[in-house]
């Protein structure tokens, strides 16, 4: 005789702390919707479990963005010069304007293809100086590398670390380099994580402000980067190899702290 089956114990509804989900709420607005639901509430130092996150992401509407993979944008086939690695890995600074670490990458459009030039500052993860152009040439570096000078005056000797391609090989941003005293640092062929924390800024902007969206127009495009870099990341995205605060505010505490000693 067959045993009669047991009735399944009715599952209990789920309950959630419902400042679980204004928290979530609000980190994700401050992020553009589009931050790794691990680290949303990191930025607020608020303890919401794994599960719960998921939960009210799922409720609303949220997901994570994962990110795709592209093609690259260094050529090092060029008559030029190369030089040795001087970090070799090691992506640590002591202080602003030590180390700027420059990378090349890609936008889609659909008007064609928009290339970035980003240069960012090793200590503070800023992006402190960055240019957008239809064409991948030396110019492009060039003006990023002008704008980072413009904006930060450093007067230090910074190590400038970019990847083999012709366009940070070329003469004339080498002369660039020479004349504002840089010593140059390159990637070795072909090794992308010898420029890691450029590659991940790279990705980290594809998957919160490129991948998100469709840019009809290269001007659409060009507005969304300004906005992503200088009234978002640079001044809000909080980052873990800063204590989850914002470049921005990491430099600003780090002159704060040397005007105190010095007084």
């Amino acid at each position: 005789m067959a045993e009669t089956p047991k009735k399944q114990p009715k599952r209990e509804k789920r309950t959630t702390d419902p400042t679980d989900s204004e928290r979530v709420s609000q980190v994700t607005q401050d992020l553009r919707k589009s931050e790794n639901y691990a680290r949303t509430t990191q930025t607020r130092n608020s303890c919401v479990s794994k599960d719960s996150r998921s939960y009210h992401m799922s409720e609303e509407g949220l997901r994570s963005i994962t990110v795709r993979k592209y093609k690259a944008t260094t050529n090092s086939n060029h008559p030029y010069n190369v030089y040795a690695n001087l970090l070799e890995q090691n992506f640590q600074a002591t202080a602003p304007n030590e180390v700027w670490m420059a990378d090349i990458t890609y936008i889609p459009t659909d008007e064609g293809w928009l290339y970035l030039a980003s240069i960012m500052d090793l200590y503070t993860r800023k992006i402190v100086g960055w240019y957008i152009d239809t064409r991948m040439t030396k110019e492009l570096v060039i003006k990023a590398l002008q704008r980072a000078l413009n904006n930060e005056k450093p007067t230090g000797r910074v190590i400038h670390h970019s990847d083999r391609g012709s366009q940070y090989a070329s003469n004339g941003y080498q002369q660039l380099l020479q004349e504002h005293h840089f010593q140059v640092s390159m990637s070795r062929r072909g090794n992308c994580y010898d420029n890691a924390c450029m590659e991940s800024f790279h990705s980290l902007i594809k998957k919160e402000c490129i991948y998100p969206n469709r840019f009809r127009t290269r001007k659409e495009a060009k507005q969304a980067i300004f906005e992503y870099i200088e009234c978002f990341y640079n001044r809000k995205r909080s980052h873990s190899a800063l204590e989850y605060v914002s470049p921005c505010e990491f430099e600003a505490a780090y002159y704060a702290n040397q005007r105190k000693v010095a007084a």
